[in-house]
């Protein structure tokens, strides 16, 4: 079975790149520069079968046009968004099924970064842009905390061996912020020495599984009583529900 692997552009993002069976094309996942992801396909011999797109932001799409310059082929992104992204030929929106080269992707919507942000569940990879970070999750620059929240916990509703592969390299830095809400979580203290070894050696720490985002990602975790206790002491007040909780952590990470 094929499988996807990431081309780092600018200085944390990654775009997925996925080959076809055939063996002579690959499609990518939210192409935001055009050049590394030409010469990556012009070293394995690919060319450009497909783009997909999880939503509007420069760093996701702003590569497309020289792209589609070098090797014309489908666009596919979200419908709630087209607005905003114009290079899309095939608009898709959550509970959409495509039957792809690459596999049968299933749509969700997962509103919360952007109103229509989308991800792409392919085999058991997940393609989820900047909603689910491994160790965090993206900032809400247009969705409410319940949106995010509601988001984030369909998808973890995926098997736990579902692979993350989300666009940013902010592990790390999700890591201390995650320490900081549960300092005891064992798992999390595993695996933050286990990244940590990968960045010195400059490699990704991607992709995650939601087996391990269940274990250590506090915003896959505001159920938990460690988490909401630490979230009840930053606001100084109890915090009754899951979503109260999610959005407390969130703002504090927003100025961790």
């Amino acid at each position: 079975m094929s499988s996807a692997h990431p081309i780092p552009i600018f200085q944390d993002n990654y775009v997925w790149c996925w080959p076809a069976p055939d063996s002579h094309t690959a499609w990518v996942v939210d192409p935001g520069d055009a050049a590394p992801v030409l010469a990556h396909l012009k070293a394995h011999g690919w060319t450009l079968g497909g783009i997909l797109v999880t939503h509007w932001h420069p760093d996701h799409i702003g590569g497309i046009p020289d792209l589609l310059a070098a090797m014309p082929c489908p666009v596919i992104g979200p419908a709630a968004e087209a607005a905003r992204i114009p290079t899309l030929s095939q608009k898709v929106g959550g509970g959409e099924v495509l039957d792809l080269p690459i596999g049968r992707a299933q749509v969700f919507d997962v509103p919360g970064h952007t109103l229509g942000h989308i991800a792409f569940l392919i085999d058991d990879w997940l393609f989820c842009g900047d909603t689910l970070f491994c160790g965090g999750c993206g900032r809400l620059f247009e969705g409410t905390p319940e949106q995010m929240l509601a988001s984030l916990n369909r998808l973890a509703e995926l098997p736990p061996t579902t692979h993350v592969a989300c666009t940013h390299e902010y592990t790390l830095s999700n890591l201390r912020f995650a320490a900081a809400v549960e300092p005891d979580n064992a798992d999390l203290q595993a695996f933050r020495v286990d990244a940590e070894a990968l960045r010195a050696q400059g490699k990704p720490t991607l992709p995650s599984t939601l087996a391990r985002e269940r274990a250590l990602n506090p915003f896959l975790r505001a159920n938990q009583p460690t988490v909401r206790a630490a979230a009840s002491a930053r606001a100084g007040k109890a915090l009754p529900s899951e979503a109260q909780v999610f959005a407390e952590i969130r703002a504090w990470k927003d100025h961790f």
